[in-house]
């Protein structure tokens, strides 16, 4: 597993202020800008392009919002050019904030390796460069041991259907950078947008040891 991400010399250096959006998530009518409710958790993950992903985490019960942008780089409030060269470090992601008692973080998990193959290094399916790098950025200690026990489980699962390792960076990582107003709940505006996500058919189980 990556547990680091080396970026390239040379990265952009970024803009000093970040961008100014609507603030209202277009489905779930809640704010996607912090501050959020003192009861609630963040997790931000990299699965690919973050289209279809962050429809996947908005329609979960327990999700009080979701948003898209970049974080795991260098360069400071990038935009989605800048992301898409490779050279700013980061990765395409989704904030997803949640009520762990309604939407508990062992269940992100499993959606997380089940909706897109974590063994492809910077790539996934036809889209192909670091900025789609499989990711788990963890928000606390308590996140990121339960993270890396999960992909210790999973990585057995997928050794038993004979598939390669597992490549996802986990660690923790607080800065992230929101994506342009119209990268937020994209499959929402455009219904028939690209969406690309696509597992290994390995299931994870809660109960993998």
């Amino acid at each position: 597993m990556l547990n680091e991400y080396v970026t390239p010399q040379g990265f952009p250096a970024g803009k000093k202020k970040g961008l100014s959006l609507s603030g209202v998530h277009q489905v779930l009518g809640t704010t996607i800008l912090a501050p959020y409710p003192d009861n609630l958790e963040i997790l931000v993950v990299g699965m690919g392009c973050f289209w279809g992903i962050e429809r996947k985490f908005w329609s979960q019960s327990g999700v009080f919002t979701t948003a898209v942008g970049y974080a795991g780089g260098m360069t400071e409030n990038p935009s989605y050019e800048e992301v898409c060269s490779g050279a700013t470090g980061h990765s395409e992601v989704v904030l997803v904030v949640f009520s762990p008692k309604q939407c508990p973080f062992e269940k992100l998990l499993s959606i997380f390796w089940e909706e897109h193959d974590p063994t492809q290094g910077m790539r996934q399916g036809n889209d192909n460069g670091s900025q789609y790098r499989s990711a788990i950025y963890c928000n606390s200690d308590e996140q990121l041991d339960v993270a890396m026990k999960s992909a210790s489980s999973y990585q057995n699962a997928l050794r038993s259907g004979g598939l390669s390792e597992i490549t996802t960076e986990i660690r923790i990582e607080k800065t992230f950078y929101f994506a342009e107003e119209y990268h937020q709940q994209y499959l929402h505006k455009n219904p028939n947008g690209y969406c690309a996500m696509r597992g290994t058919g390995i299931p994870y189980s809660n109960d993998m040891q």
